[in-house]
């Protein structure tokens, strides 16, 4: 390249070279560092400016979840969110840059919903069901606000609470986005029920992206599992989200075999009334695939459809007055909370046997339900949970973590 150079020199060059030649001063080997140097760096500049977007295009692999997906292009990656909600009409599409990259990788905003620099520093998050991406990962001290701090039970991220680490926001859907301002987070991890947030949109108005997380929307416990390679991708440290899930997979289907061996089958109710109607999984639920996995005979298992099962108290006494076993009867605590509810919970033969378990009573220190926390991240103890329940002779050492029989 510098041969080519000299070869371009024009005819006005080669006489001052000629002259500084002839007058046997030194000059040459300085003109020639002075003019490589500057050849080399506009070469440089040059291949900075031309950096771009790798054309590589890897899809990170998921086996379960349907709701987001991760593709890695080499020097930044997208995350899509398909299904924040049921029935959502919009795909959310991020663009996360390393730090390393950012002054090299210039992405079109709006190609994206929002570009976010990795790893991130600060976060808020919204629902508790996203404290255990962030504790499995050990990334808790990037949590710095949340919304009804009261709700979450983990002593971990408790003690940060007491420690005033962590800002109380208000309430989901209402947040105090005077007080999110002030911590100035890279990302808020959102929850709704639909896309009508007008909180959310303040702050993505502010310049804080909102990135939803649609786990509840999930058709099976180890799909809405698999979320916490989200957060994984997040911290960049997707080896360790892998690693994890697959050992809550592992935990899972290795339970899953061992119930699968028995023939009996206890017979399961679940749900309990209010306002008069019964309500209770559909058969395609998440709680009903558990259930299933566990080896008992859901009672209300052929049943189809989104949502709750809403049904009259004579339907449900009809077909499971005599169910072995009554799990999760709503947020009662006790046999007695449930017959002061309503005498007819009395003719259950679960009921009248005191065979009905609850994980309501498994609270943090500010009446945090850990189930509600961390049943949707740990499938594994839920399924535990219930074969232990409903067949006492297996997983002899186990001792449920969610779930107590109801004094």
């Amino acid at each position: 390249m510098a041969i080519n150079l000299f070869k371009n020199i024009n005819h006005q060059n080669k006489n001052q070279l000629q002259l500084l030649q002839r007058s046997n001063i030194k000059f040459i080997p300085y003109f020639l560092v002075i003019t490589l140097f500057f050849f080399f760096t506009n070469c440089k500049k040059e291949v900075a400016k031309s950096i771009e977007p790798s054309i590589l295009e890897i899809k990170i692999p998921l086996k379960y979840a349907q709701g987001f997906s991760i593709t890695d292009f080499g020097n930044y990656k997208v995350l899509e969110i398909k299904n924040p909600w049921p029935n959502a009409d919009k795909i959310y599409k991020y663009g996360l840059v390393p730090e390393d990259n950012l002054s090299t990788i210039k992405l079109n905003n709006e190609d994206f919903d929002a570009i976010l620099s990795i790893p991130i520093k600060k976060i808020v998050v919204t629902s508790t069901t996203h404290i255990p991406g962030l504790e499995l990962l050990n990334m808790e001290e990037t949590l710095v606000g949340f919304p009804g701090t009261d709700y979450i039970s983990s002593k971990k991220t408790r003690k940060r609470i007491d420690n005033k680490l962590v800002r109380e926001l208000g309430k989901n859907e209402s947040i105090n986005t005077e007080v999110l301002l002030e911590l100035k987070p890279n990302v808020v991890i959102g929850f709704g029920i639909d896309g009508n947030n007008k909180t959310f949109e303040t702050i993505k108005k502010s310049n804080i992206p909102v990135i939803y997380n649609g786990d509840w929307v999930e058709d099976s416990p180890l799909a809405k599992a698999e979320w916490i390679k989200l957060f994984g991708v997040l911290f960049n440290k997707e080896k360790e989200a892998d690693s994890i899930f697959n050992n809550i997979e592992k935990n899972y289907l290795e339970a899953k075999q061992i119930a699968s061996k028995l023939k009996s089958q206890p017979t399961i109710l679940s749900g309990a009334m209010h306002n008069d109607i019964w309500y209770l999984p559909n058969g395609t639920s998440t709680e009903a695939q558990l259930m299933e996995d566990a080896n008992t005979n859901y009672l209300f298992k052929d049943s189809k459809g989104t949502g709750s099962l809403a049904l009259n108290f004579e339907t449900v006494f009809t077909k499971a007055k005599n169910a072995d076993i009554w799990l999760s009867p709503s947020n009662y605590n006790s046999l007695e909370s449930l017959r002061k509810s309503n005498e007819h919970y009395t003719m259950f033969k679960s009921f009248q046997n005191k065979n009905v378990f609850s994980f309501t009573n498994t609270m943090g220190e500010t009446g945090g339900v850990l189930y509600y926390e961390l049943g949707l991240t740990r499938p594994d103890l839920v399924l535990k949970d219930l074969i232990k329940i409903c067949h006492p002779e297996l997983l002899e050492s186990y001792i449920p973590y969610f779930f107590k029989k109801l004094n």
